[in-house]
C-alpha cells in the first residue's frame, strides 16, 4: 500500500506546482446550487472561481482545488449520497459489477473483491469493515434526483455526456492504485475526509485509463485533504491516488466525469468520412482509381504525395463551405444523455395549457435538450435508441433526417421509446425559427399557408415540445 501522509496539520502543503485554493466563508454563500440554467449550475459548482478564469487557466491544463468553509454547502454535498443510503439501495436488487464494485489497492495493484449476483448489504458492510474494501457505486444519479439534476445541467453546459461514481473508503485504506483517466474529473467531497496526491502526467490529455507504478511517477505535485463541501478538478491524464486517513472512520466522495472521447481527433474521425463522401460527388479527383496493386505494396511514397494533395483539396472545400457534419458523436450524445429532471410530476409529460392557434405566441420547451442535425438518411429508417429506465422526466432530442424532400423529427422519450414526426422539407426553416427564438408567433412561421403553420405548432405541442405563452 502506498505510504500515507501525516496528520491534517501537516497537510495542505504543495510541492513544485501550486494548486489554486479558494476559501469561502459560510456567510458568503447566498445559495447552495443554481439550477436556473446550465451556465448557472456550473458557475455555482466551481464558485468562487469565475468560469472565464477556470477555462483560461485550469481546463485541460492543471488541477484546481477549492477548499470551502461552508456548512450549507457541506450539508448539501452530504445529501447527494451517504454510506447510510446503501442499506435501502441494496434492497432494490443491486448487482456486483453492474451497480457496485468493491476493491482495494494492494501493492500498487487494484484487487477486486466482488461476489457473484446480487449485493447483500450485510456482506457488503462486512467487506467494508473487515477487509477495508472501497465501495464503488456506479451511476448514482439513477437513484438520487439531485445528482441527476447536476449531471443533466452539466451535459447541457458541456455538450458532452457526463458520468459519475461514488467512492466510499474505510479508515486507513485506499481503493485504487496510482492511475490516470481519459476524462475530465470533478471531485465533490461528501462525507469524512480524503487524502489526495496528484502527480505530473506521463501522458498529457490521455485517451485511456492506465495504472502507473510508484517508482515511475515520482513525487506528488500536489498533496492535500478534502473535506465535505470541497471540490477538486483535474484534467485527463493527471496521475492521482487517494486514501482515507487513519483518524477518519470513512470517506465518501462522488467523481463526476466528462469529455471522454470528445477531442478534435475524435470529431475528425467522425466528420471526415462525410466530408469525403460529399466532396467526391463534385470532385473527380477523389473518384479516380487508386494505383494498381497499391494495397499490396510496401513502398507507397508516391501515393502518399497524391493522398496529401487530396487532403489539401478536402481542406480547401471545408474552408469554402464551412460545413463539417458530425454524425455518430452527435447521435450518441443525443441518444444517451440524461433527460430533463421533472421530478415526479407526470402531468408535465402530457400536453396542457392553451391549444396553439394562428395568433398564438409559442416557445420551445427543453431548449437545452434540443439539437438539430440535417443529414442524408440512406437507410430510410428512423434512428432507434435504448435509454435507461429512469423514473423522472424525458429527453426531447430533435433528429432531422433529410431524404427525398422530407425529413424526420425524432423525439426520444422514457422509458425506452422513440417517437418520430415526419414533415415536408419545407418545414425546416420554420423549425429553425422555433429553435432559435425565445418566442415566436405561429402566424410568423416561415411556411406557405396558415394551415401548415398551425399543423406544425399542433404537432410539436402534442409532443410537449412547445407551449403557448
Amino acid at each position: 500500500m502506498p505510504k500515507k501522509g501525516g496528520r491534517h496539520a501537516e497537510m495542505g502543503k504543495e510541492m513544485q506546482t501550486p494548486c489554486k485554493r479558494a476559501k469561502v466563508e459560510a456567510e458568503s454563500s447566498a445559495s447552495v446550487m443554481n439550477f436556473e440554467s446550465p451556465d448557472g449550475l456550473f458557475g455555482s459548482l466551481i464558485s468562487p472561481i469565475k468560469q472565464e478564469m477556470f477555462f483560461r487557466e485550469y481546463w485541460e491544463q492543471k488541477p484546481l482545488l477549492v477548499q470551502r468553509n461552508d456548512p450549507m454547502l457541506a450539508a448539501y454535498y452530504q445529501s447527494l449520497f451517504q454510506l447510510s443510503d446503501l442499506k435501502e439501495l441494496c434492497s432494490q436488487g443491486l448487482c456486483y459489477g453492474r451497480d457496485i464494485n468493491i476493491c482495494r489497492s494492494v501493492n500498487g495493484k487494484k484487487k477486486v473483491l466482488n461476489k457473484e449476483g446480487k449485493v447483500n448489504y450485510m456482506q457488503l458492510k462486512k467487506d467494508f469493515d473487515q477487509k477495508k474494501a472501497t465501495i464503488q457505486f456506479h451511476q448514482p444519479q439513477r437513484f438520487k434526483e439531485e445528482l441527476w439534476k447536476i449531471q443533466e445541467k452539466l451535459e447541457c453546459y458541456f455538450g458532452s455526456l457526463v458520468g459519475s461514481n461514488v467512492y466510499i473508503t474505510p479508515q486507513g485504506s485506499q481503493g485504487l492504485p496510482p492511475h490516470y483517466d481519459d476524462v475530465e474529473v470533478f471531485i465533490l467531497q461528501l462525507e469524512g475526509e480524503k487524502h489526495w496526491r496528484l502527480y505530473k502526467p506521463t501522458v498529457h490529455l490521455a485517451r485511456e485509463y492506465n495504472v502507473e507504478s510508484e517508482d515511475r511517477i515520482g513525487n506528488p505535485t500536489h498533496e492535500f485533504i478534502l473535506k465535505p463541501g470541497d471540490l477538486l478538478y483535474f484534467p485527463r491524464g493527471t496521475i492521482h491516488q487517494a486514501d482515507t486517513p487513519l483518524w477518519i472512520s470513512y470517506s465518501t466522495h462522488v467523481t463526476i466525469s466528462t469529455y471522454q472521447n470528445n477531442s478534435w481527433g475524435d470529431f475528425l474521425l467522425d466528420a471526415i468520412p462525410g466530408l469525403v463522401f460529399d466532396t467526391a460527388k463534385e470532385d473527380v479527383a477523389l473518384r479516380r482509381s487508386i494505383p494498381r496493386q497499391l494495397l499490396m505494396q510496401v513502398d507507397v511514397a508516391d501515393s502518399t504525395k497524391n493522398l496529401s494533395s487530396l487532403l489539401r483539396r478536402l481542406a480547401d472545400r471545408l474552408e469554402n463551405t464551412r460545413e463539417l457534419r458530425s454524425s455518430d458523436m452527435k447521435k450518441d450524445f443525443i441518444m444517451n444523455r440524461l433527460p430533463p429532471c421533472l421530478g415526479c410530476d407526470s402531468d408535465a409529460l402530457t400536453p396542457g395549457g392553451k391549444l396553439p392557434k394562428i395568433d398564438s405566441k409559442i416557445r420551445l420547451q427543453f431548449r437545452d435538450h434540443v439539437v438539430i442535425t440535417v443529414e442524408p438518411d440512406q437507410e430510410n429508417s428512423v434512428s432507434i435508441t435504448k435509454l435507461p429506465s429512469y423514473t423522472w422526466g424525458r429527453s426531447a432530442g430533435w433528429m432531422l433526417h433529410l431524404q427525398e424532400g422530407f425529413f424526420e423529427v425524432n423525439f426520444v422519450f422514457l422509458p425506452q421509446q422513440t417517437h418520430g414526426l415526419r414533415f415536408p422539407l419545407s418545414y425546416l426553416d420554420a423549425l429553425k425559427q422555433i429553435w432559435s427564438s425565445s418566442t415566436v408567433y405561429v402566424k410568423e412561421l416561415n411556411l406557405a399557408s396558415d394551415a401548415e403553420k398551425v399543423n406544425l405548432a399542433l404537432s410539436l405541442w402534442t409532443e410537449c415540445l412547445i407551449e403557448v405563452v
